[in-house]
């Protein structure tokens, strides 16, 4: 019998995992002595405010990061096929959307590893939810490129297939160049398309604005700078 890859949510900002996190969830981490995370510093303190029934110096925490060689992903299954419970961690939000611990996901899909999803906040579905656009058909495009030529060409290309579709696309990118992207989006999208910015999720400061290229052009822009945001358009 092999033990069972518990997908664990954290939450999106610096807010007590009592607060996006049902009892249930809580009561799933606290036995568990076996993780895989992002970095070990953060998750410690993250589980050390969830609570657990070990002490944290006990408890075995190994790291998945975008560092992670792929030839070292089948060790981190090694207590899982002894038959023992692991947990994994993303940075914030959920694991394996947007994170290198789809890898490992993966990985313990072949090896009919019981997977179990948990309950927590994802940044994505909030924005989505809250956008006011297309909910039956959207897309997640993760990072647009860095380079201003490549991400006008994506940015059209999203355009075109949202109008194509109907369907919301939506996409990152890293905090420091979220206004980059902002100023990007209304330099190369038609006036009528809308856009959706959703800021600091869950968080006191949370913001969440749909209006049309045209409107935007016509506001201050928003205060994203160094804030983890999420983009959304509907042409």
């Amino acid at each position: 019998m092999t033990g069972t890859l518990y997908l664990i949510p954290v939450p999106l900002g610096p807010s007590a995992p009592q607060e996006s996190l049902t009892p249930g969830v809580l009561a799933t981490i606290r036995p568990l002595g076996h993780f895989v995370v992002e970095q070990a510093k953060t998750a410690r303190a993250f589980l050390k405010a969830a609570g657990t029934d070990k002490p944290l110096q006990e408890l075995e925490l190994k790291e998945l990061n975008e560092h992670t060689k792929s030839d070292a992903l089948s060790d981190l299954l090694a207590p899982l096929r002894a038959g023992l419970d692991v947990g994994l961690l993303s940075e914030a939000g959920c694991p394996a959307v947007a994170d290198p611990g789809a890898n490992l996901v993966a990985l313990a899909q072949q090896e009919n590893i019981r997977v179990v999803p948990l309950i927590g906040p994802s940044s994505l579905l909030l924005a989505l939810m809250a956008s006011g656009l297309n909910g039956q058909r959207f897309a997640f495009q993760g990072y647009l490129p860095a380079k201003e030529a490549e991400r006008t060409k994506a940015l059209h290309d999203l355009e075109s297939e949202s109008r194509k579709r109907s369907q919301t696309q939506m996409f990152i990118e890293t905090p420091y160049r979220n206004r980059a992207m902002f100023d990007a989006i209304l330099a190369t999208c038609q006036p009528g398309t809308r856009l959706t910015v959703a800021t600091d999720l869950t968080q006191p400061g949370e913001t969440i604005r749909t209006q049309t290229i045209q409107h935007w052009k016509k506001q201050t822009p928003p205060d994203i700078e160094r804030l983890p945001s999420v983009f959304l358009l509907l042409a």
